[in-house]
């Protein structure tokens, strides 16, 4: 259970609330977990480490991960690619726990057998985690991967079970709020008003059809078809059709195709 005072103390108003606020997410892991260490990661396609409000490393000034040195999380760009702890962030929500031998949800999710586990330790950089995936508006995504300090403790799933629905609280709020405050407004039009032609071009557009293929669709000539598009684009501030349909799926005027 996690109390309101809890997450108002983890949560960052201002650049001079970081470390305060990183410093309550630590102690609050440490409180319920014991002796483990937590990473956070504003952006998992991005290979930037989550900083303070004087540009200081939290992985090394707070959360206690300077011992990893030059082979510290923060600093392998590829680990978004590489890594399973990423991986599984793409694929669900809740917080998961995961080793070796796979990765377990709160509730069932058949998509996360199919990621590969194989070689665990080297590509997580741990023997076992628990992950908190952090999806953000627009497509982004972070996370928070809290990992027990004694390498034989593979198995999380007492600790899990436990603690898993608080910690995911805490570390969504400290992450969403770093992101608010420390990275400013994604760069996406505000008060866009597509029309529901413009709307319906748009989503014949993401499925792959072209101008004379969705003119045939809804009887409307080739050039109406262009115009409703290019109108899109521009109140969408789009330089391209496509980036046009990425924007619109982004703001939920669509869906892309599964």
């Amino acid at each position: 259970m996690v109390e309101a005072d809890e997450l108002a103390r983890v949560r960052v108003n201002a650049p001079g609330d970081v470390r305060t606020a990183a410093g309550w997410l630590r102690a609050a892991v440490e409180q319920r977990l014991g002796n483990w260490r937590v990473a956070t990661c504003s952006n998992i396609a991005s290979a930037r480490p989550m900083r303070d409000g004087e540009g200081t490393v939290l992985a090394t000034s707070v959360f206690d991960w300077a011992d990893a040195g030059a082979n510290g999380w923060w600093r392998k760009p590829r680990l978004a690619l590489e890594s399973p702890l990423p991986a599984v962030c793409r694929y669900e929500s809740d917080p998961v726990w995961g080793n070796a031998e796979g990765f377990r949800a709160l509730s069932g999710n058949p998509m996360l057998a199919r990621i590969d586990t194989s070689d665990f330790e080297r590509r997580a950089l741990c023997r076992a985690a628990i992950v908190v995936p952090v999806h953000m508006p627009f497509g982004r995504i972070g996370a928070a991967s809290l990992v027990p300090r004694d390498p034989a403790l593979t198995d999380l799933s007492v600790p899990f079970a436990q603690h898993a629905e608080a910690l995911g609280q805490l570390c969504r709020v400290f992450i969403t709020s770093h992101v608010r405050v420390m990275e400013g407004s994604a760069r996406l039009p505000m008060g866009v008003a597509l029309s529901r032609r413009e709307v319906e071009c748009l989503r014949w557009a993401a499925v792959g059809k072209t101008d004379l293929e969705i003119g045939m669709i809804i009887s409307r000539s080739r050039a109406t078809i262009r115009f409703h598009i290019t109108n899109a684009t521009t109140k969408l501030d789009a330089v391209s059709r496509s980036q046009a349909v990425f924007k619109a799926a982004q703001l939920g005027f669509i869906s892309l195709p599964g």
